[in-house]
């Protein structure tokens, strides 16, 4: 089974693998995962389900997990408990050159709910994206009803169901070739998204965005063009000048939700360029 760990996510461990996941390769990297209770700061009206009796029944359902994480938390009473990442996909959802991905969220120490979004696995690149916007996601809280566990696979097809117009999308962004003033707004808006300027310039250029990084994203399609800027921003890496003016090199997105947060404002100005040439043509 070929698989590896990378720092990621905040996270110095993180498991991904070309084949689906055992629970002993997953609980090494994420133990909140296999939480047998709930963390003590959570009430009698909180709705304890385990995250590996849900990973279980998707696994019966045809939902088989490729990568896992969890957060690093500062307080280690929380480390068992803390907030975690399964990206799964489905038997007829896997391609040859991106597979379509069910990317499940949730802690067991009421920072988050039961979180289902839309995500795809480049080959090309190992790089995960979410795609998609915060209204296509699937929500399930821990209060309410027992039947936690079916909802939250219900929740799991109803993501399944959107890949059909998110693929779509997809293909009108192939399609879409853009301009280099095009190209150079997606790259800019993305830098300006990751780097607050009130904390000075960002440490690198639109343009070095832009950089491929293989032969393959030579193309000057939107999808190309998108996934270029994300895997540069997303896995850092690049080299630039800090707000000092002394050479640095820019750091991997740490954080379940910084990475989440930063595809879906990379995904919005995407579809801005693809709406905005649709009305053009």
């Amino acid at each position: 089974m070929s698989y590896r760990l990378a720092s990621r996510f905040g996270n110095p461990q993180m498991i991904r693998s070309h084949e689906p996941l055992t629970n002993e390769q997953i609980f090494k990297v994420a133990p909140s995962i296999f939480a047998t209770e709930a963390h003590d700061s959570r009430s009698d009206r909180y709705l304890y389900i385990p995250t590996v009796d849900v990973l279980e029944s998707l696994r019966g359902e045809g939902f088989l997990p490729f990568m896992a994480c969890q957060t690093r938390v500062r307080n280690t009473d929380k480390r068992e408990h803390t907030k975690h990442m399964i990206r799964l996909r489905h038997a007829g959802q896997i391609m040859d050159k991106e597979a379509n991905e069910i990317i499940l969220l949730n802690s067991h120490d009421g920072t988050s709910s039961y979180q289902m979004m839309a995500g795809c696995f480049r080959f090309v690149c190992a790089n995960g994206l979410v795609l998609g916007d915060k209204m296509m996601d699937q929500r399930v809280r821990h209060s309410g009803r027992a039947d936690l566990v079916s909802e939250v696979i219900e929740g799991a097809y109803e993501v399944l169901n959107q890949f059909e117009a998110i693929d779509e999308k997809r293909d009108v962004m192939k399609q879409f070739h853009l301009g280099r003033h095009e190209q150079m707004a997606l790259a800019a808006g993305t830098l300006a998204y990751r780097y607050d300027e009130k904390d000075g310039p960002a440490p690198v250029t639109a343009e070095q965005l832009l950089m491929p990084r293989r032969v393959e994203d030579r193309s000057d399609d939107l999808w190309t063009t998108f996934n270029r800027v994300q895997e540069n921003t997303i896995q850092g890496g690049l080299r630039g000048r800090n707000k000092q003016g002394r050479r640095t090199t820019t750091r991997q997105v740490n954080g379940i939700d910084q990475d989440v947060k930063l595809n879906r404002a990379m995904w919005a100005m995407a579809e801005m360029l693809r709406t905005g040439n649709v009305h053009a043509a």
